[in-house]
């Protein structure tokens, strides 16, 4: 599907005209930016069979400007999943699991909220996204030993971590970038977000929750009940009759494990870290979760090489989603439907401003996968198109980063 959008998007650059909008340097932002009513035709750039196989390949490490793409986020996702391989041999995950349902019997649907609250701090902290993909590997057994199923666990991590980031009060990646492009303090309009945050959290607990006491009270109404029996042999094929133990080396990768990942937020939110800082992260919990467990330099080198493949296609994925917006930006075609909503919510009332507005960061969002790089985009060009139409720039900011 990816590669056909890649093709179709390619296909665009031959029929949309190319334009492009003068570029100035934000200070603030340490960033180009482009300036409203500056865009202006270009000579057409159209991308062809070629363009289209280097996509993904230039979507991870641009070849020409040798620049990285998305490889960073790749490698992330390679790196975490061989620290969860090595921690998963450890038996220290089942050991907890074993625990937590044992002390919860009967009341592991209060698994949920509490995860969810986690789960939406991340998300309204630093925009929690990529960095939550190991959290699924880890919750669908938990889960499903707790007699969920495996979408319960899905829509603990995704609607967690997705109305947190829709009610983004500090997310540095998306908030605080959005308001700097847009000229305004970033806690200016804070006070809707925290009750978007609120009102979204409260009714997803709610959905989630009940759908979790529908599926443990009646298992055939889940909506994969078709593949139970696969699911559990997939995610609970391993786990033995005897209780694990809980042994103190299991405790304290554990408690490791759950440093790595509390230090990845701090590092993160406080430090300004990104990518390549929180995968060294992981890498050195790796090795010190090995080291904690005895593992031999062979067992712990195959069990991390296992853990990585079993994410590898996640990986590939983010390069190749990537190499749409490369296609798009080598074809000069970005700024010209940029352009094109520009023209779209200008002159319009303050009701239906705010309205386009929202729906066309939803557009643009599918085009200009990063957060960070819509908001560099389309605020210094939205937020004073605000200002035509009667509309506070602090509610530009928040439709965008809904």
């Amino acid at each position: 599907i990816l590669f056909v959008l890649i093709a179709l998007v390619a296909a665009m650059t031959w029929i949309v005209p190319a334009g492009k909008y003068q570029m100035v340097t934000n200070a603030a932002l340490g960033k180009e930016v482009p300036v409203a009513g500056t865009y202006a035709p270009v000579e057409a750039q159209p991308q062809g069979i070629t363009a289209v196989l280097l996509a993904p390949i230039d979507g991870l490490y641009n070849h020409q400007t040798y620049t990285a793409g998305a490889i960073d986020v790749a490698l992330f996702v390679l790196i975490i999943g061989g620290f969860l391989g090595v921690v998963n041999k450890t038996g220290a995950i089942d050991a907890g699991i074993e625990r937590v349902t044992t002390r919860l019997n009967g009341r592991e649907e209060w698994m949920i909220p509490i995860l969810m609250a986690l789960f939406a701090a991340g998300g309204t902290i630093y925009g929690m996204a990529e960095e939550s993909l190991p959290f699924y590997t880890l919750l669908v057994p938990v889960m499903m030993a707790a007699r969920f199923d495996p979408l319960v666990a899905a829509a603990t991590v995704l609607l967690g971590s997705g109305i947190g980031t829709l009610g983004s009060t500090i997310n540095p990646f998306a908030t605080v970038i959005a308001a700097n492009a847009a000229g305004i303090p970033f806690t200016q309009g804070i006070l809707l977000r925290v009750i978007l945050l609120l009102v979204g959290y409260v009714i997803c607990v709610y959905w989630v929750m009940r759908y979790a006491r529908k599926v443990r009270n009646s298992p055939e109404s889940s909506i994969v009940a078709d593949k139970m029996a696969e699911n559990q042999a997939h995610f609970l094929g391993n786990r033995s009759e005897t209780m694990l133990e809980f042994t103190p080396t299991r405790k304290a990768i554990l408690i490791l494990f759950a440093a790595s990942f509390a230090f990845m937020i701090y590092g993160v939110a406080v430090l300004g870290w990104w990518m390549a800082e929180i995968s060294a992260v992981f890498l050195a919990a790796a090795v010190i979760v090995g080291v904690i467990a005895r593992m031999g330099e062979e067992t712990f080198t195959s069990t991390f090489i296992d853990g990585a493949r079993d994410l590898l296609g996640v990986a590939l994925i983010i390069g190749i989603a990537r190499g749409i917006v490369v296609v798009m930006d080598n074809g000069m075609i970005t700024h010209t439907i940029l352009h094109s909503a520009e023209n779209l919510v200008s002159g319009l009332s303050t009701t239906v401003f705010i309205n386009v507005t929202y729906w066309l960061e939803v557009l643009l969002s599918f085009l200009v996968p990063s957060s960070s790089g819509l908001a560099v985009l389309t605020m210094p060009i939205m937020a004073p198109l605000a200002d035509f139409a009667h509309v506070q720039r602090d509610l530009v900011v928040t439709a965008y980063q809904s």
